[in-house]
């Protein structure tokens, strides 16, 4: 079968709270991990009013102590926001509490506007020049500590995070091969640049000491349903979502509607689709053939599904759905399976 993750923002609906947002993302955690899902990733960002897990490490552990074997981490955190120290001690806390299960995805954009920049205390504008600088301090809090290291990370020092590096461009494609880091790409809302920076992945990458073979996670947007027309009408809120940020008015996720026509221009609406190009929506067998069509075509190794669903129960139905789909598609092509 072909490996499948969940990216979860933990989503505000439009009538809800962030606490009935992070209750919604620990329940659909504990349904994932039973329906075999492999991660479950929260992803950083700050200033959105629609999305619950800015304070990412904390939702980690929340999700991770609400389940017993599921990996769970961030996808991720954006280094330029953070010290490499805090996020090593954060990130060994969680590892010590959940040894075993932690993953660290970093992206190096700052995920917010200036203003947010400036209250999240990072002045410096070189902060995202200096990514893998950062990274490399970060793997090496993450080694054993050395007889007389002035700085370490503790916990955080000798223990077992694995590091991803997280990218919708092919700057991070390139410092993953170079690294020999796994690479996940935000196809999800960012496709433009997808083949190419999996070309670029695969065929610069460098054995390291994390990974002897390269290794693609990517971002599909998937939404099931009994029906296409039910499916459709939940990507609304999706849709919608886009439509507010292109118009600068970000917001909690709204219901779904009926009509989007009604709701967008000719030019959102084309700016939405290319952004939203990667997404499957219809019933169970449109979506089991459009998850293995874009396994088979792009070779990912896992895929890792969004869906912020308005309704809670019908998120849960089509998360489920997916994972039957899941069930029933074989792995990448020969040429491109690895393991990880």
């Amino acid at each position: 079968m072909t490996a499948l993750s969940i990216l979860d923002l933990s989503p505000i609906c439009a009538d809800g709270t962030a606490a009935d947002a992070l209750r919604n993302t620990r329940d659909l955690a504990r349904h994932a991990e039973d329906w075999g899902y492999r991660r479950y990733w929260l992803a950083e960002h700050h200033n959105m009013p629609g999305i619950a897990s800015a304070a990412t490490s904390l939702v980690i552990s929340h999700v991770a102590a609400a389940t017993r074997t599921m990996r769970v981490g961030a996808g991720g955190i954006m280094l330029p926001n953070h010290s490499p120290l805090v996020i090593a001690e954060q990130f060994g806390t969680l590892a010590s509490l959940y040894p075993g299960r932690i993953d660290l995805g970093l992206g190096r954009a700052p995920g917010s506007d200036q203003a947010t920049a400036r209250a999240l205390r990072r002045h410096d504008q070189d902060s995202a020049d200096r990514f893998p600088q950062d990274v490399a301090e970060l793997q090496a809090y993450f080694q054993p500590a050395r007889p007389g290291q002035a700085v370490q990370a503790v916990p955080g020092a000798g223990l077992d995070v694995p590091l991803w590096l997280l990218g919708s461009s092919l700057f991070s494609a390139q410092l993953a091969a170079q690294m020999g880091l796994p690479f996940a790409f935000a196809s999800h809302f960012a496709p433009g640049y997808m083949s190419a920076a999996l070309d670029l992945y695969r065929t610069r990458f460098q054995p390291s000491a994390a990974l002897q073979q390269p290794y693609v996670m990517l971002g599909l947007n998937v939404f099931a349903a009994p029906t296409r027309q039910e499916a459709a009408r939940l990507f609304t809120s999706l849709q919608q979502q886009f439509v507010s940020l292109i118009r600068g008015t970000p917001g909690k996720l709204p219901p779904p509607v009926d009509d989007m026509d009604a709701i967008w221009s000719g030019a959102e609406r084309a700016h939405v689709e290319r952004a939203l190009a990667c997404t499957v929506v219809g019933d169970p067998a449109q979506v089991e053939a459009g998850m293995r069509a874009f396994a088979e075509r792009t070779g990912a190794d896992e895929l890792m599904i969004t869906a912020p669903v308005y309704d809670h129960a019908a998120r849960l139905a089509s998360f489920h759905a997916v994972a039957k789909a899941g069930e029933r598609i074989g792995p990448p092509p020969a040429r491109f399976a690895r393991s990880l």
